[in-house]
Order: structure tokens, then sequence, then C-alpha cells
């Protein structure tokens, strides 16, 4: 499994470098092949491969498919940094920040175009289904994130419309990402529609966990500072929950916390994650993120191919999701 993984990752870092995007203005394109080659875990174009090698072995013909997609993705992650005002990308500044906003937004438009040229390979009925898809899966991903803004200024959100949130925000992505290997492997519709649902689901379980990650990682292997949610106000599964529970002292201490302006940010930290740890948030948390889990890895046994080879694919999820950072 690891070395397929390897070699599959080797083939899309190969197939993303290959593209140059465009020449003039330089300033244009610079910054998309800046944020391009910044690297990542390059989850949802692995997840393409993965799920096309289910029903076929040539992986190579379809990179230029499963590059498009780890496009359109940085498009939204372009876009997202200059709504966030993210001063940093994978440790790098963020391209608003090295060249300007302005830049940050017409770069990030040409990245959603060249994601649509890189599907124009395909065969017109395949790339009219996949189009389809694309399309709705875009849509949402823009509505989930304008969901999450209006949630910065809402003073609470139910645990469905959080959940609704990150299923559109990020989720759908990692399920368009599978479908689209299945629908150009030429899988039965039941697969795909399985194989979608397993993405979407294990796509919300990631989003959890990062969401308790954030709070309670490890420090030396987060590689960013730990409760940074809870500095920013920011509504998470966590928080959600400890507002629905919280009662009394413990509710009022949380307020307090939320309303503060001027604050120790350790202090803050500790004092919240002690609120979380009396209402057994953690626990909670664990026990959703499980759920998600568990209901995305029912979906594989759905599918019609041998149970041997959703090995690797099973094994790159399983993976990710004992990560501890």
């Amino acid at each position: 499994m690891e070395q397929q993984v390897k070699s599959y990752l080797a083939l899309l870092e190969k197939e993303i470098a290959r593209h140059n995007y465009g020449r003039q203005p330089a300033s244009l394109y610079e910054p998309i092949r800046y944020l391009m080659g910044l690297g990542g875990k390059r989850l949802r174009p692995m997840l393409t491969l993965l799920s096309y090698s289910l029903y076929k072995s040539d992986v190579k013909s379809i990179l230029p498919y499963a590059a498009a997609v780890e496009v359109f993705h940085n498009f939204t992650l372009m876009h997202d940094d200059i709504m966030d005002k993210a001063p940093l990308r994978r440790g790098h500044a963020t391209v608003h920040e090295k060249w300007n906003t302005n830049t940050a937004i017409l770069s990030g438009d040409v990245m959603l175009i060249k994601a649509y040229e890189m599907f124009m390979g395909l065969e017109p009925a395949v790339l009219k289904t996949v189009l389809r898809a694309f399309n709705q899966c875009a849509a949402e991903v823009c509505e989930g994130q304008q969901w999450d803004m209006e949630f910065e200024t809402s003073p609470t959100v139910t645990e469905a419309a959080y959940i609704q949130m990150i299923r559109l925000k990020t989720a759908v992505l990692l399920g368009f990402g599978l479908e689209l290997g299945a629908i150009l492997a030429d899988a039965p519709e039941q697969d795909r529609k399985a194989l979608r649902a397993f993405g979407t689901s294990i796509g919300i379980g990631f989003q959890l966990k990062d969401d308790l990650l954030d709070a309670y990682a490890d420090p030396k292997k987060f590689g960013k500072q730990v409760g940074g949610d809870i500095i920013a106000n920011k509504k998470t599964f966590l928080l959600i929950k400890a507002q629905e529970q919280a009662k009394g002292k413990q509710k009022k201490e949380l307020q307090a916390w939320l309303e503060a302006t001027r604050f120790s940010k350790k202090e803050k930290v500790t004092a919240v994650k002690a609120i979380y740890d009396d209402l057994s948030i953690p626990t909670l948390t664990e026990k959703k993120i499980n759920s998600f889990f568990t209901k995305g890895f029912n979906q594989l046994e759905k599918l019609s191919v041998a149970a041997a080879a959703k090995d690797t694919l099973r094994g790159y999820t399983q993976a990710l999701i004992e990560r501890q950072s």
C-alpha cells in the first residue's frame, strides 16, 4: 500500500510541475505556480487515482484530470486566505501577502478557469458527466464558504448547520475526487454514488478531527498554534456542543471568554479547554468523528470490486484518520 501511494504521489507531483498555467503577465501566473509548488498532502487527486485504480491500472492516463482537482482545491485556498486574512499557507506567505489582494483574486480566478481547461481532453460524453458533477461540487464549496463566513457573526450555530457547512465547504470535494476516478474508469453508477458518499463522510470526519486537534494536539507535532480556534472564537463542533451543554457558572464563564477583547491567549485556551473537559466535549467529538468514519467505510462495502482491491484505498484513508497533526 505504502509503495503504491508513494508512486502515485510522485506521478502527481510530476504532473503538477509540468503545467505552466500561462506566461504573461508574469504577475498573474507566477502566484499560481508558487501556490501549486508549496506541496501538501495532495489528498484529493490521490483519492481520484486510488478510486480509478479499483477498476483499471493505467492511472497515468488520468493524471491531468486528477491534477485538475488539485488546481481547483488550491483556487479555493487562495481565495479563502484572502477572506480569512491568513498570513501563512503551508508555512509560507500567502499569495495576497507575497503579492497583493487584487493579484490573488485574479490568479485564483485563472486557476478556476485552468481547472476546467484541464478537463477538456476528455471524450465529449465523459466530459459532460464530469462537468455536471464538478459544477455541483464547485457551487457547493462556495455555498459552504459563505455559510462559514456568516457563522462568524452568528451568536449561535446548531450542530446540524455546522455539519452541513463542513459537508459543503470541505467534504464534497473529497467526494467528487473519488467519484471522478469512478467516472473515468467507467465504474457502475452504484459504485460512483458509494465512492462519493464515502468521500463526503470521511471528509466531514477529517474536519471534525481538525477541530479536535486544534485544541488538543501535541504542539510539537501540530505545526501551528494549538488553541487557535479557541483564541479566535471559531464556531467549531467543540464550541457549539459546549454552548449547548454548559449551564450556570460554566455557561457564564464560557460566555465571558467569548466576549473578552483583552486576554492572555494561553489563559483563555486553558480555561476554555477546562470547560470542554468538564463537559466531556473531547469524548463527544471523538464519538461523532468515528460515526462519520464508520458511515464512510460502510459505503466501501457496496462496491462491486473484490475486497482485496479496496485495501490500498482503505489503508490510505485509515492512515490519515490516525494522524496526530
